[in-house]
Order: C-alpha cells, then sequence, then structure tokens
C-alpha cells in the first residue's frame, strides 16, 4: 500500500531535521559550544593561534581539531565573516518543549516571545540580554524568525549555548499554553495606552511573557488578540523608538526587578 503524501513529505522533513547542521565561529561561540555538554559537535577547524586559545575548551570537549592555514580558511561560512580562526560545526540545540522549559516551579519567571523577529543580529542579542536577566526561555516561531545560525550566535557572545531558544511551531499555541501555566501576556505596542511598569504593578506575583513583533509591522494581530494586555515603553519628547533588541533588554530588566519589589 502507498504512503500517502503527507507521511512521505513528514519523513522527508524529519530526515532533513537530522542531517541539518549549523556552523558557529568566533572565539566566544566557539568556546562556549565546546564547553557545552549537550551541544552535539562534528567538526573544528581553527588556525594555530586560535587553537592555543581555545585549548582548553578542546581540552574539555575531547576533539581532534583540524589546524589550517589562515590564509586558506575553508569553511561554509560567509566570507565576511570574523571567524578569528575558529569555526565549529554542530547540531542544533534542542531545549525541549514550552511546557517543560517554561513550568513556574517555587518561583514566578518571565519569557520572551518574538513574532517574526527574522535578524540574527536581534536575536543574538536578545539571548544576551535574556540570559543577564534571567529569562527562562526566548520564544519564537519556527517559520519566520532567526534559526541557530553562526552570525546570531556571535552576537549572543555565548548565550546561545545557555539561554534556552525554543522554536515552536505556532507561536499563538505558544501563547495558550504560557496562559496555561498561568503567565500574563503583555504584547509591546508604541500606541498603547498602558506603560510596562503599570501593568506589572498589577502582577507582582504571577509570571509574565513579554511578547515582541518585528520593527515596522509590530505585532500580526492574532498575536495581538491572544494577549492579556497591550503595553509600552514611555518616551521622553514628541517622539521614541527603540529597536526590539534594545525594547527587549528594558522589558527584561523591568519584568526583572519589578517581582523584587
Amino acid at each position: 500500500m502507498k504512503k500517502p503524501t503527507w507521511v512521505i513529505e513528514k519523513e522527508r522533513a524529519k530526515r532533513a531535521a537530522a542531517q541539518e547542521t549549523v556552523w558557529l565561529f568566533g572565539l566566544h561561540a566557539v568556546r562556549d559550544a565546546l564547553m557545552n555538554p549537550n551541544r552535539t559537535r562534528l567538526r573544528l577547524v581553527v588556525t594555530k593561534n586560535a587553537a592555543d586559545k581555545l585549548q582548553e575548551a578542546i581540552d574539555v570537549s575531547g576533539m581532534t581539531p583540524e589546524i589550517t592555514d589562515p590564509r586558506k580558511f575553508s569553511v561554509p561560512i560567509d566570507s565576511g565573516s570574523v571567524h578569528q580562526g575558529a569555526a565549529l560545526e554542530v547540531k542544533p540545540l534542542n531545549w525541549g518543549t514550552v511546557m517543560d522549559v517554561c513550568q513556574p516551579g517555587l518561583e514566578n519567571p518571565h519569557v520572551v516571545m518574538l513574532d517574526r523577529v527574522t535578524d540574527p543580529h536581534n536575536v543574538g542579542a536578545i539571548l544576551r540580554s535574556a540570559e543577564v536577566f534571567g529569562a527562562r526561555a526566548v520564544i519564537a516561531p519556527h517559520r519566520h524568525s532567526a534559526p541557530e545560525t553562526g552570525a546570531l550566535a556571535k552576537t549572543a557572545s555565548g548565550a546561545l549555548e545557555r539561554q534556552p531558544y525554543l522554536r515552536v511551531k505556532n507561536l499563538s499555541v505558544a501563547m495558550e499554553q504560557l496562559r496555561e501555566l498561568d503567565y500574563v501576556l503583555f504584547g509591546f505596542d508604541g500606541e498603547a495606552e498602558e506603560t510596562l511598569d503599570q501593568a506589572l504593578a498589577q502582577v507582582k506575583n504571577r509570571p509574565v511573557a513579554i511578547v515582541m513583533g518585528a520593527e515596522g509591522p509590530g505585532l500580526r494581530e492574532k498575536t495581538r488578540e491572544t494577549c492579556d494586555k497591550l503595553v509600552k515603553i514611555p518616551f521622553s519628547g514628541d517622539f521614541g523608538s527603540l529597536n526590539v533588541s534594545n525594547a527587549a533588554a528594558v522589558g527584561l530588566y523591568a519584568t526583572r526587578y519589578s517581582k523584587q519589589e
């Protein structure tokens, strides 16, 4: 009996995912990936100078590096990438599900949700801020979001190895899952009437998800409708705006420290 087309396509997708690899580059990103016991590492290419700087991490990883001439650094990354003489081929990390990672437990955590934020530099910066301010996870849709790449990892400066980055099939479904865990969902909108600090003052004892849209289009309609409330970051003067990574950092700081008052 012939398999249905959808079954064949699903099996192909699984095989493709199993074969997917990522090239990380730069000393910080490569060092942290080498030190991460949860990272599946496949190939390490370094110059002699980079190998000397990474020796401790290489020893921890147990890998045998390929030493290459810096003038012939032939790995499949963009020729303009600042690799610092180090590149590491890895499998993408699997952090688990939203329901597993975001369980409140004995504390009231906070998470970041990204709606169509595709710039790897923005997402990398957000992951870095999320780690600094203790976010439980950064959550984004699998489609129309920045995948795990070398550029993202380099911008994250090691945070990619430690900060859960969950890419989900449907962002609205993930939002409803967080609601089941008693999260309150605050969508960022520059035209909102209420400020973030005003909204946070009303929910001190609940876990919080801050939901950020792409620069320009902002949140999609379905995402806006799924939020519990739309909030804004107040600004001085007649005009003010932040890019999404800066707004996320402000939101994470406010959310983290509002819980300590």
